[in-house]
């Protein structure tokens, strides 16, 4: 059974730093590709990071470019978010999510079976 748990959220005010963490089990973290979501109140779920097994190929938002990391730990099955210079329309859920069709042809699947709980992240100005 796969099961991903964020954590690594919090309260931060504008120009700070928080690093999300997604451990995953159950799961075999080499084969997939892998994501950050996240959903503000009010508003739809925007896909904020992805990053493609190995960690070499890596995508990210407009809106979060040059200031959010994506990474894993392979070793670990872990994933990671790094957040840098947040600012209050960073406000939201954050969450994890992951395949379940293995990456292959150069192309996530983009299934987004599993999900994590979440992890808030408010951003004060």
């Amino acid at each position: 059974q796969v099961q991903l748990v964020e954590s690594g959220g919090g309260s931060v005010q504008a120009g700070g730093s928080l690093r999300l963490s997604c451990a995953a089990s159950g799961y075999t973290f080499s084969r997939y590709c892998m994501y950050w979501f996240r959903q503000a109140p009010g508003k739809e779920r925007e896909r904020v990071a992805a990053i493609y097994p190995g960690g070499g190929r890596t995508y990210y938002a407009d809106s979060v470019k040059g200031r959010f990391t994506i990474s894993q730990d392979n070793a670990k099955n872990t994933l990671y978010l790094q957040m840098n210079n947040l600012q209050p329309e960073d406000t939201a859920m954050y969450y994890c999510a992951a395949d379940s069709l293995p990456y292959g042809g150069g192309v996530c699947q983009k299934d987004y079976k599993y999900w994590g709980q979440g992890t808030q992240v408010t951003v004060s100005s």
